[in-house]
């Protein structure tokens, strides 16, 4: 799944680089690579509905980013070797430890439900249409195959549709709602979409927040003129 992610990932980004071609040009060869993660992380839809969850949940996330804080000091409490790994007689020599992590860990998913329901139905809506999407763009630009891009080693810019897809369900699905109904449960799938997306997301931020480290270490090593 990680390195499934990964990928997502990666055609996410080099969508957003590509150059836009008319809607109704062919893909060369008939042969288009895309996935619904990749497009679903970029939907517009989906960028508003997350904020709006962000802004609705605030006090829930800063619960969760505070409890995580709490659990990895606690894990390394545990690592009294400091060699990084937790051995068996390292949990077994400190229960109390062990139990408090176990209690933020039940805490930390109770936090994380209301936020995870949201974003799943979210991505919902967005997934009940996207058949209609993938195959108005593969009409339109005559695609004959549309492959994931975990399903091959490389591929043309040209193949890759995810800008087209991405533009085609803006279109359609404009807005998601991000209240579920009363009761409901998110299908397996819907679940699946939105642990890809995290996933991606997180990616995602960790390049970021590295090439802004890397740009930041190497002004500071520039030498400063006189």
């Amino acid at each position: 799944m990680k390195r499934f992610a990964k990928t997502i990932a990666a055609v996410a980004l080099a969508g957003t680089a590509a150059i836009a071609t008319p809607a109704a040009a062919q893909v060369a060869g008939g042969i288009a690579i895309s996935s619904p993660e990749a497009v679903i992380v970029r939907s517009q839809a989906r960028i508003n509905a997350y904020q709006q969850i962000d802004q609705q949940y605030s006090t829930q996330i800063q619960q969760i980013r505070t409890l995580r804080q709490e659990m990895q000091t606690l894990q390394q409490s545990l690592d009294t070797d400091g060699n990084g790994q937790l051995s068996q007689a390292e949990v077994q020599a400190n229960q109390s430890v062990v139990q408090q992590i176990q209690q933020k860990e039940q805490q930390l998913n109770q936090a994380s439900q209301p936020i995870v329901l949201a974003q799943a139905y979210a991505i919902e809506q967005l997934i009940n249409d996207y058949q209609n999407v993938q195959q108005q763009v593969v009409q339109q630009k005559n695609i004959q195959l549309l492959l994931n891009p975990d399903a091959i080693q490389w591929a043309p810019d040209a193949a890759n549709v995810t800008n087209d897809l991405v533009a085609a369900l803006n279109q359609r699905v404009p807005t998601v709602q991000i209240t579920p109904p009363q009761g409901w449960r998110p299908r397996q799938e819907s679940l699946s979409a939105q642990q890809t997306v995290s996933q991606v997301l997180l990616g995602v931020a960790q390049q970021q927040a590295a090439q802004q480290a890397a740009q930041q270490q190497q002004q500071t090593a520039q030498p400063t003129g006189r």
